[in-house]
């Protein structure tokens, strides 16, 4: 079987590789691989499926913001129901509250939270912030449009196909993924927990990426918040909860080191929880219907990696989204087109000082 040729390979099936895959193919030849059998399985699938305008680092705000923008543009044109509204209350002390909420953030009295989110027990917090900006998103969905997206622009997309060998001659790519042998003029890096590992395969220096453990679960309740109300979450990253279609998803908010891999919870971890959340709310919650972990990779800074390696010209970083893969995911794609395709900003309707400042945010750093 002949190779398949293209000008991009990307690695990574999830939020990341599939964002950029549709916003790229219209402008060059791609193929994406993906380890696993089914698209969007480790983070991707197990999201909060939250978007919070004011969770993050000053570039992923901003990146937050013109992803809203553009699924706002998908929304219209296409009528998918992909976001709805849903606030985010953020609870605890007063110090605690003013160290987390951010800018666009509005400050609630005690009795205004509890109005929101009657659940709460009085005692259980002092102040509350609100970010009315919020959305849900159907993430599925989402993931889906990408790909259908993508495969109707001539995307390849080959599941069951892990990188086992990587060889660059200073121009081209030869690679082995699964059965498959492929020839790319750029190789991305779109690998979630797998990133580091993926360029060392590649013989690219890692930046230092780290994944970081995140449970959650549905849980049924006797006192469930109606779907609509706000999803709470806890100043001091001890817990969050929110409304779900099968209950109420709940969370310890933990970020805890952990090694690439199908995480699943630690024993007693979701229990722990429920002791916790019964203590702040008055949820009653009776039965665990289903739990998972999955793992948040990022760098020191906080914030995503973007952009072609700068010790080496065939190799593109996108990874590192951390918890905000999805919030960041049409941004960060628009941006990486313009950095691989050199095209101008304003022709994919882009902002050239905002594509500027986060180019400049996100950049690989060099490695000794």
């Amino acid at each position: 079987m002949s190779p398949l040729e293209c000008d991009v390979l990307i690695i990574g099936g999830g939020i990341a590789g599939l964002s950029l895959a549709s916003a790229l193919a219209p402008f060059s030849s791609v193929v994406l691989v993906e380890s696993e059998p089914t698209l969007g399985y480790h983070t991707s699938s197990r999201s909060a499926r939250q978007l919070i305008p004011s969770y993050g680092p000053v570039p992923v705000l901003d990146l937050t913001r013109r992803t809203l923008d553009l699924l706002d543009g998908v929304q219209s044109s296409t009528g998918l129901p992909l976001t709805v509204p849903r606030s985010f209350v953020l609870v605890g002390t007063e110090t605690g509250v003013d160290a987390q909420a951010g800018a666009t953030m509005r400050r609630l009295t005690h009795a205004e939270a509890l109005d929101l989110c009657p659940q709460l027990r009085p005692g259980a917090f002092a102040a509350a912030a609100i970010d009315t900006d919020c959305v849900g998103t159907d993430t599925d969905l989402l993931l889906e449009y990408h790909r259908r997206s993508a495969s109707d622009d001539g995307v390849i997309i080959l599941t069951g196909a892990p990188v086992t060998a990587a060889r660059y001659d200073g121009a081209t790519w030869s690679i082995r993924a699964g059965y498959r042998a492929i020839t790319a003029e750029v190789v991305v890096d779109a690998a979630g927990a797998w990133a580091d590992g993926v360029a060392g395969l590649c013989g690219v220096a890692p930046q230092g990426l780290v994944p970081l453990r995140r449970t959650a679960a549905i849980v049924a309740a006797d006192d469930a918040p109606p779907v609509g109300s706000p999803m709470v979450a806890a100043a001091d990253d001890s817990f969050y909860y929110r409304p779900d279609a099968d209950g109420v998803l709940i969370s310890p908010s933990e970020s805890e080191p952990a090694e690439p891999g199908d995480a699943q919870p630690h024993p007693g971890d979701v229990e722990r929880l429920i002791e916790r959340l019964g203590a702040v709310t008055t949820l009653g919650i009776t039965t665990v219907r289903r739990s998972w972990t999955g793992l948040r990779t990022q760098r020191e800074s906080g914030v995503p990696v973007v952009g072609f390696d700068p010790g080496h010209p065939g190799f593109f970083w996108l990874a590192g989204q951390g918890g905000y893969g999805f919030q960041t995911s049409s941004g960060i794609a628009e941006l990486a087109t313009v950095l691989l395709t050199g095209a101008d900003p304003a022709d994919l309707g882009a902002d050239p000082d905002r594509v500027g400042a986060a180019a400049a945010a996100l950049r690989p750093v060099p490695v000794s």
